[in-house]
């Protein structure tokens, strides 16, 4: 319980631009109106301004008018609780987990486009990790950005972690090297920075691929996890960007960054909705201590907070 209050608090902090902005809206759209076409269209139109997706925004509509005909809601007051529930019943049952190995080094791969704040959200992974008891090493394959290589340093240093560094600029022998310093020294996990690229660049997708390949030839099972980092605030954009990655090398989650207070929160229910995969983390501030877990009922909650 003590867990999801602090879980809570820090969502609720990071969100409360969206949540002033969405539910602000709302009540002040929602008070002392009767629900009608008229309102139905207003909050689906608020639904979609909040990056919740064009899909969602509708079947909300379609329940909420539902709901409205059987007489279980009748004023514009019901409507928050109902959309409570609504986007709660969003998430099912699964797991969004880290997927470690059975045996040997975990390996995570992480991938983004420049600016999404991947670095940033790898230091923030290892720091949590390591605050459970797991020994990680640090893979800096991102050879594309000048600076990318001496972010990461940094940040190891800070958190207290181990680093390979290659001494040349091909991506796939320095995540080569690592994989065997990883097996070497007992690390539990093995995160790999790959370059930031966009992705209509086809052959630094080809490259990404080949770091997949390499990691699976030279570690049984691996990559364990492929993790998308996705800044919150480019709302939809986003979306395509997770389809083209989830092409070229199998995502297996979302590191959804930067949900804090210049992010639409809406967008956590289209990634759930657009692309079918789990956000397993997001990032709620700029230290590597903010980083939680995602949880459906702790977001939902500080959502309407």
């Amino acid at each position: 319980m003590a867990l999801f209050r602090k879980a809570l608090e820090k969502l609720t902090k990071g969100l409360s631009r969206t949540k002033d902005r969405f539910l602000g809206g709302l009540r002040n759209l929602l008070a002392g109106r009767k629900l009608d076409e008229d309102l139905l269209d207003e909050l689906e139109e608020k639904l979609i301004e909040a990056d919740i997706g064009v899909a969602t925004a509708m079947k909300i509509r379609q329940d909420l008018q539902e709901a409205f005909q059987q007489r279980r809601i009748e004023r514009g007051e019901d409507v928050l609780e109902f959309l409570k529930t609504e986007m709660k019943s969003l998430w099912p049952e699964c797991d969004r987990s880290v997927r470690f190995a059975p045996e040997g080094p975990t390996v995570i791969l992480v991938a983004g486009i420049n600016g999404a704040g991947k670095t940033t959200s790898i230091a923030k992974l290892a720091y949590q990790l390591k605050q459970q008891g797991k020994k990680v090493v640090l893979a800096a394959a991102d050879t594309f950005r000048a600076a990318a290589v001496e972010q990461l340093t940094i940040w190891s240093q800070r958190i207290g972690v181990e680093i390979v560094k290659g001494g040349g600029s091909d991506p796939a022998a320095i995540v080569f090297d690592a994989c065997d310093a990883a097996r070497a020294r007992n690390a539990d996990v093995l995160l790999v920075d790959t370059a930031g690229r966009l992705h209509t660049q086809d052959h630094l997708m080809r490259e990404l691929t080949k770091i997949r390949d390499v990691v699976a030839r030279k570690l049984p099972g691996a990559p364990h996890e492929v993790l998308l980092v996705l800044d919150a605030t480019t709302g939809q954009n986003a979306i395509n960007q997770a389809k083209a990655f989830l092409q070229a090398i199998d995502v297996t989650g979302i590191f959804l960054a930067k949900l804090d207070g210049t992010a639409k929160g809406g967008i956590v229910v289209a990634i759930r909705n657009e692309i079918h995969l789990p956000v397993k983390f997001v990032g709620v501030g700029e230290t590597y201590e903010d980083v939680e877990p995602f949880d459906p009922e702790s977001f939902v909650e500080a959502l309407f907070a």
